[in-house]
């Protein structure tokens, strides 16, 4: 069961009631988007290599607002981005239609893209505007091949450890850093020590960042090799 939910930015989110978590920060669920993965994972990536082609896996595509907001950028305009993000439990239509993400950024730069992520099949690959491909991969992580040495960005947005431990084990968080290339980028909302201790033990180089509104930290870490 799912709980829509105003937050203190004025974005939605939705609440699993069963879990007794929210899809995003209550501090603001745009702002948080936009400060973990937009600003740490996707600028800073962009301000770094200059690099004209990326790919990006999110992990947990949920409301589809980290797609939507990656979609959008003004500063990867002139960056060819393919996006492919997981999901084990979709949110249904009913439901990603209560929610004021292109309201907010704004009709004139989203259109029809949000509904556009939601209602695409799944497994396949669409090219949804200029210099972006989606791939949506209806799966659970723990079951789902990926690609060595692919990856440019991982943008981890899985539930919390304490929510869904099974996805914060050191054996899948081993699986998602092979997926990424060298000087390949990790970032999540998420600074537990456990997974800096892991991510440490599997050759990151870790980055402790200021998190969003609401949280004192984040988590970026870099793949040396």
């Amino acid at each position: 069961m799912l709980t829509l939910i105003t937050t203190t930015d004025g974005s939605h989110t939705l609440r699993n009631e069963i879990l007794q978590e929210t899809y995003h920060s209550i501090h603001g669920a745009i702002q948080e988007s936009m400060h973990v993965f937009i600003k740490h994972g996707l600028h800073y990536a962009i301000d770094r290599d200059q690099d004209k082609q990326m790919n990006i896996l999110e992990v947990g595509f949920g409301t589809g607002l980290n797609s939507l907001l990656t979609a959008v950028d003004e500063k990867a305009l002139n960056v060819n981005i393919c996006y492919d993000t997981i999901e084990a439990f979709p949110v249904s239509l009913e439901h990603v239609r209560l929610l004021n993400y292109s309201d907010i950024v704004g009709r004139d730069k989203v259109g029809d893209l949000f509904d556009r992520l939601h209602q695409v099949s799944w497994g396949e690959v669409h090219s949804l505007k200029a210099g972006f491909t989606f791939r949506k991969i209806h799966s659970d992580l723990c079951k789902t091949q990926l690609e060595k040495s692919h990856y440019d960005i991982v943008y981890f947005d899985a539930f919390a450890p304490t929510k869904q431990p099974e996805l914060w084990t050191l054996e899948i968080i081993s699986l998602v850093v092979r997926s990424l290339k060298p000087r390949g980028i990790f970032v999540t909302y998420s600074a537990k020590g456990q997974l800096k201790r892991d991510l440490v033990g599997l050759g990151m180089k870790l980055e402790i960042q200021k998190g969003p509104p609401g949280k004192a930290e984040m988590t970026r870490a870099i793949k040396d090799k």
